[in-house]
């Protein structure tokens, strides 16, 4: 198909599930061209691969999965490499991928945890890595980072490992931000809250691996945490579904070069990290005019 002057060339990590294949199915349906990063495109994720091309055959968009393990360098590489190569550029880059876990911190191994961040946080690295060249050689380019409410909001426990490596994740696009700019380069942090159902963070979590540890909270805090989930769920408003992250990534693509927000939250259950998280990037931005940098901050966050 033909696309329009603001089509964007985009790649969606993690892009096998929840708001990475909403969110690129999304952006197809938008106008832009989206490659669907996933690992395993030959084997058990080859049906995504399929939905997605019959997707583009059907609604004549322009979206396609593309192997990209991020948790392996070559294959970032390859990916980018092969977008590059097939539409002479890269635009947009949504780091999304990302993994769950569900139990007593005390219950997983360092091993575990090292895993996790290598998920959530050292994959956006290796994306960078491969993509930003492309992207400052062009002097214009997009990173949306997916972040969680929990970084800020009133997170609750029996989910650190995953909730200090979204709070990684959003320390590094925070200082990403600052240094790319100069190179025409816009970030946006996408903030979702908890959303119940629609994704499958929560079928799929990690759960310890020292089992006898989990057994002796399972004692003491058994009930609160029954007690717990039931009560998040019921914060839920209804007729909210997870289709709206996918939309609100959608819009600030889809904004003008150097309007669109830094920070943008979708959080039905609202659980305060808006609020958090106006104060503290007030306070960045405070600081950055002070030490005489504020020429880093986006056009639309001046003081």
């Amino acid at each position: 198909m033909a696309h329009s002057t603001d089509s964007h060339v985009i790649v969606v990590t993690g892009a096998s599930s929840g708001f990475g294949n909403l969110a690129a199915r999304a952006l197809a349906r938008a106008g832009h061209i989206v490659y669907a990063g996933m690992r395993a495109t030959e084997g058990r994720n080859a049906p995504r691969v399929a939905e997605l091309a019959d997707l583009s055959a059907a609604e004549g968009v322009d979206v396609r999965g593309v192997e990209m393990d991020v948790q392996d360098q070559a294959s970032v590489d390859a990916a980018v490499a092969r977008i590059v190569q097939e539409q002479g550029r890269l635009d947009v880059v949504v780091h999304n991928a990302g993994h769950m876990t569900l139990g007593p911190a005390e219950a997983f191994t360092p091993e575990q945890l090292a895993d996790l961040y290598d998920i959530n946080v050292l994959s956006t690295q290796r994306v960078n890595r491969a993509a930003l060249p492309h992207l400052r050689a062009q002097g214009r380019g997009l990173l949306v980072w997916v972040g969680s409410s929990s970084t800020r909001g009133g997170h609750p426990p029996f989910l650190a490992p995953y909730f200090a490596a979204k709070a990684g994740m959003d320390a590094l696009a925070e200082s990403y931000a600052a240094e790319v700019i100069k190179f025409g380069i816009d970030t946006v942090i996408v903030v979702p809250g908890a959303y119940p159902t629609g994704t499958n963070h929560f079928a799929h979590a990690t759960r310890p691996a020292d089992v006898r540890r989990t057994g002796a909270y399972d004692q003491e805090y058994g009930t609160l945490r029954n007690s717990m989930e039931e009560a998040l769920t019921g914060l839920f408003p209804e007729g909210r579904t997870v289709d709206e992250v996918a939309d609100e990534i959608v819009r600030v693509v889809g904004l003008p070069h150097g309007t669109r927000p830094f920070r943008t939250h979708v959080d039905p259950s609202r659980d305060g990290s808006e609020v958090v998280s106006a104060v503290s990037d007030r306070i960045r931005q405070e600081f950055y005019h002070r030490i005489g940098i504020e020429e880093l901050l986006p056009q639309n966050a001046a003081l």
